[in-house]
C-alpha cells in the first residue's frame, strides 16, 4: 500500500476540518496550533516502523488516525445500539482520544526529533521489513505517555477521562494498562468503557491497514512476478518484424 502525493495532501486537510469541526474555543485554537506545527513531520509520518504492523509507509500516520476516528464513532454506535451505558464520558472526550491518541509517535518538539526515521539497514529493511527506526537522540518513552506530555507541551487542556483514554487504548498490548483492565474488586472496575471503545477500535484500524498490505503480498513460497520493463523502440520494432512461426502451420 502506497499513498499518493494527493491522497497525503487530501488526508492532512481532512484532519484540520475535523478539528474546526468537532473543537471550539480555546482548545479548538491550541489543537489547530500544535498540529501546524508538526504538519511538515506529521503529515509524512508513518504509523509503525515494520511494513506488517500497519501503515508503515509515507503519509500512513494521518491515514490511520482518521481511520481511527471513523471507527470510533461506529464503535460507539455499535455499543450504545446494544445496550452499553455510555454515560460517563462525552462524545467530544472520545473524538479527543481517537484524535490524540498516538500523537506521541510525533516524538519531541525541535527539529529532528521525530520517532521515526527511515531505516539504513538495507538488510533490516529486505529480512525484517523494518522500513523505519527509532531515532536514537530521543530518550525512550512509551507512546502513550509521551502522547499526554506532548498535549501538556503544547498547554491543551484535557480531561481525567481524555487522559485516560489516551492511555488504555492500546489495552493489554501494554503491561502498565493490567490494573485497569483486569480487577477483582468493583470499585476498581473502570467507571466507563471508552477504553474499551477506543481500543477496539484501534485494533480494527491496525488490522484493516495490515490486510491492505498483505493483499499485496506474495502467497507464502511465491515470489512476486518481476516487473516487466518498458519494451524500447528497438525492441518494438524488432517483434513487429519478427516471423510468427504460428503462421506455417495454421
Amino acid at each position: 500500500m502506497k499513498l499518493t502525493e494527493t491522497e497525503i495532501i487530501h488526508n492532512w486537510n481532512e484532519l484540520m476540518n475535523f478539528i474546526e469541526d468537532n473543537f471550539k474555543g480555546d482548545r479548538q485554537t491550541k489543537l489547530k496550533a500544535m498540529y501546524t506545527d508538526l504538519e511538515d513531520r506529521m503529515a509524512m509520518a508513518p504509523a509503525s516502523s515494520v511494513n506488517h504492523y500497519h501503515n508503515a509507509i509515507p503519509g500512513g500516520y494521518v491515514d490511520h488516525v482518521l481511520r481511527v476516528i471513523k471507527c470510533a464513532q461506529e464503535v460507539y454506535k455499535l455499543w450504545k445500539r446494544m445496550g452499553a451505558d455510555m454515560d460517563g464520558y462525552t462524545e467530544e472526550e472520545l473524538l479527543f482520544v481517537a484524535l490524540n491518541h498516538d500523537i506521541g509517535k510525533m516524538g519531541f518538539p525541535g527539529e529532528g526529533n521525530e520517532i521515526y526515521i527511515p531505516n539504513d539497514s538495507d538488510w533490516h529493511v529486505k529480512n525484517q521489513g523494518k522500513i523505519y527506526k527509532h531515532n536514537p537522540k530521543n530518550p525512550f518513552a512509551l507512546v502513550n505517555d509521551l502522547s499526554i506530555w506532548l498535549l501538556q507541551h503544547y498547554d491543551i487542556n484535557f480531561s481525567f477521562n481524555e487522559m485516560i483514554g489516551i492511555k488504555l487504548t492500546d489495552g493489554l498490548y501494554d503491561e502498565s494498562n493490567k490494573p485497569y483492565f483486569i480487577s477483582r474488586m468493583p470499585d476498581s472496575k473502570l467507571r466507563f468503557n471508552m477504553p474499551y471503545v477506543m481500543h477496539q477500535a484501534d485494533l480494527m484500524a491496525a488490522r484493516i491497514e495490515y490486510e491492505m498490505w498483505a493483499q499485496n503480498q506474495p502467497a507464502p513460497g511465491k515470489k512476486k512476478p518481476p516487473v516487466k520493463k518498458k519494451a524500447t523502440p528497438k525492441e518494438v520494432t524488432t517483434a513487429k518484424n519478427a516471423i510468427n512461426f504460428d503462421d506455417f502451420f495454421s
